[in-house]
């Protein structure tokens, strides 16, 4: 579970090169031990405004919840109108699940790169491990024990929309991922307009 490299921070104005919601993606996953077993959750965030685009909850660490994961990062994403997804890097570790034919044939579909980790090298991990260490300090320690995984499931969907939606993130200005994304597009937005009237 490895992240895109380092990238500016979000209150000294947008990455080189990054647009928000066009940064490169961290696809973490972490596991969470149940009375009837271990559920592993899987994360794709984007590393411009740190909000969590999919996740995915299973019983079984394969392709198929990272795949699940990162099918909704790509729907979210084109549900609020960004058809094209070329330029985005997805990054990840050298996980079985994440270097499957299956999962590198869908990133290649829909037009993002992948990139894969290098071994020792400890920056590589550092959203995707900060990511999980939230997740696991604000829900699944605070409300252990769990029974299920569809009682994790359900607490990491309601976790997943404070956590992007009202949880305050230092690194974006003290707002939540969700507003940095929405101040972004509405001067991006208002740039683009500006452009256009003086031609």
């Amino acid at each position: 579970m490895k992240v895109a490299r380092p990238v500016r921070r979000a209150g000294r104005g947008n990455p080189p090169g990054r647009k928000a919601g066009r940064a490169p993606r961290s696809d973490p996953y972490t596991y969470v031990s149940t009375w009837s077993g271990w559920v592993y959750v899987a994360f794709v965030i984007d590393a411009y405004s740190r909000r969590i685009l999919g996740w995915r909850t299973a019983t079984t660490m394969t392709t198929s919840i990272v795949l699940d994961a990162l099918e909704q990062a790509v729907w979210t994403r084109t549900r609020e109108g960004v058809e094209d997804l070329t330029g985005l890097v997805h990054h990840n570790d050298r996980g079985s699940q994440y270097t499957a034919i299956r999962f590198s044939e869908r990133l290649a579909e829909v037009g993002i790169a992948g990139s894969v980790g290098s071994k020792g090298d400890s920056y590589d991990n550092a959203l995707a491990e900060t990511t999980n260490g939230l997740y696991k300090t604000e829900l699944i320690k605070k409300q252990a024990p769990w029974r299920t995984v569809d009682q994790v499931e359900l607490a990491t969907a309601e976790y997943v929309d404070w956590y992007n939606q009202r949880r305050l993130h230092g690194y974006c200005g003290d707002i939540p991922p969700a507003e940095l994304e929405a101040a972004y597009y509405a001067q991006h937005g208002a740039q683009q307009t500006a452009e256009l009237s003086h031609h």
